[in-house]
């Protein structure tokens, strides 16, 4: 199960996209890049597909879901996501739904992109 963190503009949480959808996952905003394997858009149930919140590739690619490299990475993301306007994006979301869960599709719950994203935005 995801990690949730509530704030005065709402609450953010993450998940594998691979589990099930469940009623209190509120606005479901996949923050992949790519379309994750093996899942089909209706049993994604998505609200939005926000791709430009996602590591640019580049930085992707460098990481490449090496742990060694994560602290590395998750400087470079964060310092992508403080230019970034998807992060406004997320945050309106939040205060319009009142919980929005981050979707990911890496296997590691802890070392990936959706925990650096989460973790930026509650700030």
């Amino acid at each position: 199960m995801g990690k949730s963190q509530g704030s005065s503009a709402g609450i953010f949480a993450i998940k594998r996209i691979y589990e099930d959808p469940s009623d209190d996952d509120g606005c479901r905003v996949l923050v992949d890049r790519l379309w994750p394997r093996g899942v089909s858009k209706e049993r994604a149930q998505l609200e939005l597909w926000l791709k430009e919140v996602a590591p640019s590739p580049p930085l992707r690619k460098e990481f490449a879901h090496m742990q060694e490299r994560f602290a590395d990475f998750r400087a470079a993301y964060e310092a992508e996501l403080e230019t970034n306007p998807a992060v406004q994006t997320l945050h309106g979301l939040a205060a319009e739904h009142g919980k929005v869960t981050l979707l990911f599709g890496a296997r590691d719950p802890e070392t990936n992109h959706a925990r650096v994203l989460l973790e930026f935005l509650q700030g």
